[in-house]
This record gives C-alpha cells, sequence and structure tokens, in this order.
C-alpha cells in the first residue's frame, strides 16, 4: 500500500495523530517515530533548498518513494508542507496553531528527539510537550550496532558504495527510480543490453562500481539486474555519470518507462581493462555473481 500524498492546502482537519519530520530514508529511527501516527506530515523541498541551496543533501527517497515506504507501515496519507521562504520565517507557536491544530487538527504528535521547526529553527520538543492540545511523544535517537541512526550516516553508506548496510538502516533496499532513456548502445554491441537510468536530480547516488540488484519494472514484475554506476572509462563518453542496468533474462522495449533499481550488494568498483574481450568477460563474472546473490 502507498500512503496518499495531499498537499496542506488540500488537507481536511479531523482528529488524527501525526508524526512530524523530514524522513528522509524512512530509516529505523524514523519508522520508531511514525510508529502509531496515522499521518505523516513532512517539509518539501528540503528546507536546505531555502536556507542554504548550496548545502542540500542528496535525498535518499523521492516523495513517491517515501509515501511508499510509509504507505508499508500502515499509514494512509502523507502531508506535504511547501517550504518556502514564509514557512522559513514563521514563529514556531505560528506552525503549531495554524498547521498542528488549525489545518491537521492533530490530538496527537510524534516527533524526534533532535526535531526542531519555525524560525531559527527554535521550535523545540519542549514546546510541543508543553501544549495542551496534543499529546505529544518525543522518540529517543535509535542506536544501531554502536552508532547513532541517521539520514546523514545512511547517505555516508551509500556514497562509499556500502548499499547492504546502508539497506539494514533503511529496514528496505537503498532504490533509485527514474525514466528508462536512450544511450550509446554500448551494452548491446558488448552482448549486454542495458536499461539507462535517469535518477531524479539531487539523488543520492552510491560510488561508481557494479551492483547487485532488484529491477522493478511498470508493470510490477520484478527481474534480477547487474547495474554499472559511472562514467564508463573503458570508452570516451561526455555524458557523465551513467547509470546502466542490465535486466537479467529480459527482453524488451523499455524506452520511456520508469523503472526502479533496488540495490543489493557492491560486486566492485570501477575498472578499466585492456581491452574489450576483458571487459567482456568481467561483464559475465558480474552476472554471474549478481544472479547468485540477487536472484529473484
Amino acid at each position: 500500500m502507498t500512503a496518499r500524498i495531499t498537499p496542506l492546502a488540500d488537507v481536511h482537519a479531523r482528529p488524527r495523530t501525526v508524526a512530524v519530520g523530514m524522513f528522509d530514508g524512512v530509516h529505523l529511527g524514523h519508522r520508531e517515530v511514525i510508529r502509531g501516527a496515522d499521518t505523516v506530515v513532512t517539509f518539501h523541498p528540503h528546507p536546505m533548498a531555502v536556507l542554504a541551496p548550496g548545502r542540500v543533501p542528496p535525498q535518499l527517497t523521492t516523495i513517491e518513494r517515501k509515501a511508499q515506504l510509509i504507505g508499508d507501515l500502515g499509514v494512509h496519507e502523507l502531508v506535504l508542507v511547501p517550504f518556502d521562504a514564509a514557512v522559513a520565517a514563521q514563529p514556531p507557536a505560528d506552525f503549531v496553531d495554524e498547521v498542528l491544530a488549525g489545518r491537521l487538527d492533530a490530538r496527537g504528535v510524534r516527533i524526534g528527539e533532535n526535531f526542531r521547526f519555525g524560525h531559527g529553527a527554535t521550535g523545540t520538543p519542549e514546546l510541543l510537550r508543553a501544549d495542551p492540545r496534543f499529546d505529544t511523544t518525543v522518540v529517543p535517537l535509535l542506536r544501531h550496532a554502536g552508532e547513532t541512526v541517521s539520514s546523514t550516516r545512511v547517505r555516508e553508506l551509500v556514497a562509499r558504495g556500502e548499499v547492504a548496510a546502508a539497506s539494514e538502516l533503511l529496514a528496505a533496499p537503498f532504490a533509485l527510480s527514474g525514466p528508462v532513456e536512450h544511450g550509446e548502445q554500448r551494452g548491446r554491441e558488448l552482448g549486454f543490453p542495458t536499461a539507462n537510468l535517469h535518477p531524479p536530480e539531487g539523488h543520492a547516488l552510491p560510488a561508481h562500481g557494479v551492483y547487485a540488484c532488484r529491477a522493478r519494472l511498470e508493470d510490477g514484475s520484478v527481474r534480477t539486474a547487474a547495474v554499472s554506476i559511472g562514467i564508463r572509462p573503458q570508452f570516451e563518453t561526455a555524458l557523465g555519470v551513467l547509470v546502466e542496468a542490465f535486466l537479467l533474462d529480459f527482453s524488451g522495449d523499455l524506452y520511456g518507462q520508469q523503472l526502479e533499481i533496488e540495490f543489493v550488494e557492491r560486486l566492485r568498483g570501477e575498472q578499466r581493462f585492456d581491452g574489450v574481450e576483458q571487459l567482456v568477460a568481467q561483464i559475465q563474472r558480474d552476472v554471474d555473481d549478481t544472479r547468485r546473490i540477487a536472484a529473484v
């Protein structure tokens, strides 16, 4: 089940329990905050896009992926608060009065202990706890394997290519999605035709290399896929970073379709080979490893 995405302006007031936060990645800590809520409230775009555009962190989830993940937790509604200069300047008390108590008619509020809101991030959990209109639950930060679970930590793992460790903290596979675009047909020439994925702008990308993955097609079917991320050093190209997925045991036209890639394990880093024959032999080994690790 996917949660219904609702802009704040379209929300109908009703008694509800809301979990409030960015929830990028919907990791283990986020899931503790969301537990027991029937509505998740988040901000879009990321506040840093307004406050400091040059410092926006790579996003772990699109809004659509976030709705899917929180829907899997049994939450029916994802409310988007449009974050702009006016919201950034709003005193915390106004956000509480106008959004939580007013537009949402919240009776229960669930937040993480590091949640801050309002002008200058001066709104605190203590402010909400002191408000008699809400039953406020402040969820402590979660620790896993001796470290605090956070979106920053997950981003670091993804950036290093440690997708299996990232997925453990996410309690779901790290995923990329986007439309399949036409490429240079290099994979087809080598005997391994690839779907060239165009990921969303600003989305986190794993370190360059080859990964064992699963690909989810528009029709809902899932295929095992060997995925390469990088600049394709064997061939000169001006295309920048490429995400190329070879779907095992598949034939068909995917151009223009939306493809979602779920990362299972990193196989190796990006390499340049002495010749095309060595490259093809390595790709075959990558495909064999992918079939062993990520077979559907």
